[in-house]
């Protein structure tokens, strides 16, 4: 009896399966939604309390456009990280930036929004201490991600340049309020 070849390609060695990727990549996305989801909730919550009569800059974007501009963000994040993952590389400290830049992310809106009835302008300081952090993680994280993969140190550079803009936006308002 003749054998029949599989028509499927042989899988590289260390590289995971179409099923584990995909299953990583929902992960990932799971991962991300989840860290946005929590980041909403203080700003849902203080959106039209004492943010609403606050100082805010003139470069001031309309509300609308933080909702998608950060859903489009996190999406990024969750894929660079897919990609490093899918090469081997998302381990030891490069895992704990990409977690501590969740954590991070999920808790400037606590600082910023939650924390203002309570703590006045040094919630807006606290706040914006976690923001740099946030930076420096990301700086971090581009660094690590972009040896290993060059897309994904490529789609942390947007989350970035957009942090660094609402770095400014949370400045100006611990300055004026």
């Amino acid at each position: 009896m003749p054998v029949i070849p599989d028509p499927r390609p042989a899988a590289r060695a260390g590289v995971p399966g179409i099923r584990s990727q995909v299953v990583a990549l929902g992960g990932f996305l799971a991962l991300s939604a989840a860290a946005w989801v929590i980041a909403s909730v203080p700003i849902i919550l203080n959106s039209n309390g004492w943010y609403a009569g606050s100082v805010k800059a003139p470069w001031m974007p309309p509300p609308w456009m933080f909702r998608s501009t950060w859903m489009a963000l996190y999406t990024g994040v969750a894929a660079a990280a897919w990609l490093v993952w899918r090469k081997g590389g998302l381990t030891g400290s490069t895992r704990a930036g990409y977690i501590v830049q969740l954590l991070l992310n999920a808790a400037w809106p606590a600082a910023f929004f939650a924390l203002y009835p309570m703590l006045g302008a040094a919630a807006l300081w606290a706040a914006f201490g976690v923001i740099c952090a946030l930076a420096g993680t990301l700086v971090f994280l581009i660094l690590r991600f972009g040896p290993v993969d060059a897309a994904a140190g490529l789609l942390v550079l947007p989350y970035f340049s957009w942090l660094v803009f609402s770095a400014s936006l949370n400045l100006y308002s611990a300055v004026h309020n």
